[in-house]
């Protein structure tokens, strides 16, 4: 009967040897082979370190190959990560400043214009303020104006007549005290006064010779306006419609 080979020392064609990824880099022949593909579930180092690590292992293989000292490998290490790209914040300003001189000629007109708006508006409120402090530090509220004058109602040498112009609400109203009596005072009513702030406009009195009879008449001085009372019979009156003409031809050239 025949003999059979034994077969115990040869391995299936199926069967693959094992080849380890990586080798011993001491030894001769042996190389390191990097993964084809990482797995996912692991974290993945940053690039940088990625490849100084690489360079590493190329400078320990091409050290352990030629015996040299380790100088490339300080060279390798000192590189650092590679530099940020420069920003262009500058370049981005300068293309603004330059859409901004190639402006319309109409642009700058119309900021002048509202800038002298403004200016205008805060001059004219600065204006009115300072005007109302002065008003009521001189007059007080309601504007009160008093003044004494010779104008021949039951006078004595130093006691002249004593007159108080007040504008009440807007209604313009003078005091008269002849001789400084103030049992015989007498109330002259004035002209009402319309618009905003009416109650705090001033009002003044002075006297002058206006028909040239030598009688000091009252005249109400009021919004650069001058209205006349006619000094007659110990007391004042309005003009009559023929004393008009000679009432204006006195006021073109009166200046209180």
């Amino acid at each position: 009967m025949p003999a059979l080979e034994t077969t115990d020392k040869i391995a299936p064609r199926s069967v693959v040897r094992h080849r380890p990824i990586g080798g011993d880099p001491g030894r001769e022949g042996n190389t390191v082979i990097a993964p084809v593909a990482q797995r996912a579930h692991r974290p993945h180092p940053a690039q940088a370190d990625t490849d100084q690590t690489i360079e590493v292992s190329e400078w320990q293989r091409t050290g352990d190959a030629r015996g040299t000292g380790g100088s490339p490998l300080k060279q390798r290490a000192n590189t650092g990560k590679k530099p940020l790209p420069s920003t262009t914040t500058p370049k981005a300003r300068g293309i603004a400043g330059k859409s901004l001189r190639h402006a319309h000629p109409l642009l700058y007109l119309g900021l002048g214009m509202l800038a002298m708006l403004g200016l205008w508006t805060a001059f004219m409120g600065i204006s009115s303020w300072a005007g109302t402090t002065i008003n009521n530090i001189r007059y007080g509220y309601p504007r009160t104006y008093q003044v004494d004058a010779y104008v021949g109602h039951n006078e004595t040498p130093g006691s002249p007549s004593h007159f108080i112009a007040i504008n009440l609400h807007g209604r313009i109203e003078v005091i008269e005290m002849p001789g400084g009596n103030a049992s015989d005072a007498r109330i002259f009513t004035g002209p009402q006064l319309f618009g905003p702030n009416n109650d705090l406009i001033p009002v003044t009195l002075s006297f002058a010779d206006v028909l040239g009879n030598h009688k000091l008449d009252m005249i109400i001085n009021v919004q650069g306006t001058q209205i006349v009372y006619i000094n007659a019979n110990g007391t004042f009156r309005q003009p009559l419609p023929g004393e008009q003409n000679q009432i204006k031809q006195f006021l073109q050239h009166y200046h209180p």
